[in-house]
């Protein structure tokens, strides 16, 4: 069954009908096929202008609708509520931009209005493949993961937590603090690094909402905004982190550790001894 599409041209008062000939669009597409009906309002987001639109829907039966105005961030939703109430499936309409890609990109009228034609044209050829949809509701995972346990990744972590967020802390360092652990003054005011970091660092550790996964890295993630799946690689440690006190004593025995702290090298009869 051919698609009966309505096309409605907005002047946007003079931001469109002040370069783009509005009068001859709508003639223009009027002329093109499966359009029943094409008219122009001086401001279709207006409720006479959406009214126009509603009973066009029902007096001409029409099965897709095609608004030229402004830019879709604006209005869509305006007149796919439109649609609806009028009975239409709101996603069987389409918006073309004539106003910030037309009429205000170019101050010479004829090429304005041939630019809209196109557009309104592309609009209308787009319509006829549209199909009828349907919003569904579907479960959102709250948690955060935070990447990096930084002063930004922990600030972050601490603000997501704070907001009642499970928040998973993934660091791949074995300790959390960044490079600014290894600052003593920060830029520009010189504050103590350590002072501001290390309180932080302890909220981190103690905070209820925030899991601390350090000497970890992510691996790979998949799923989509709100279910995301996150996998993450824990590198050994061959220590039991509940135990740990954090005295160094194990570092003794560690075969890792066992690197020569100076190194001989013989010049002759002169012995140089190398940190």
């Amino acid at each position: 069954m051919a698609e009966r599409i309505g096309v409605y041209i907005c002047h946007c008062g003079t931001n469109i009908a002040g370069t783009v000939n509005v009068d001859e669009l709508t003639e223009f597409a009027n002329g093109l096929d499966g359009v029943v009906v094409a008219q122009n309002y001086h401001y279709m987001c207006s409720d006479p202008g959406q009214a126009l639109i509603k009973d066009d829907i029902k007096e001409h039966d029409l099965t897709r609708v095609v608004v030229a105005s402004c830019s879709p961030l604006m209005h869509e939703p305006t007149f796919r509520r439109a649609c609806a109430e009028a009975g239409l499936n709101a996603y069987l309409f389409q918006m073309a931009n004539i106003r910030e890609h037309a009429s205000w990109v170019t101050e010479d009228h004829g090429k304005a209005t041939l630019k809209a034609k196109r557009l309104v044209a592309a609009a209308i050829r787009r319509v006829q493949h549209h199909e009828p949809l349907e919003p569904m509701e579907v479960p959102v995972n709250p948690n955060a993961l935070v990447v990096g346990a930084g002063i930004t990744g922990i600030e972050a972590a601490l603000k997501l937590a704070d907001a009642g967020k499970k928040v998973y802390l993934v660091e791949r360092e074995p300790s959390i603090g960044g490079q600014m652990s290894k600052f003593d003054k920060t830029f520009p005011t010189l504050d103590c690094a350590a002072c501001i970091l290390t309180p932080k660092m302890v909220s981190v550790g103690q905070h209820e909402n925030i899991e601390l996964l350090t000497y970890s890295e992510v691996e790979e993630v998949s799923g989509y905004v709100g279910n995301f799946k996150v996998r993450i690689k824990h590198k050994p440690r061959q220590v039991d982190l509940q135990k740990c006190t954090g005295c160094g004593i194990c570092w003794e025995q560690c075969l890792g550790m066992r690197i020569p702290s100076k190194r001989t090298i013989r010049k002759g009869d002169l012995v140089i001894n190398k940190a």
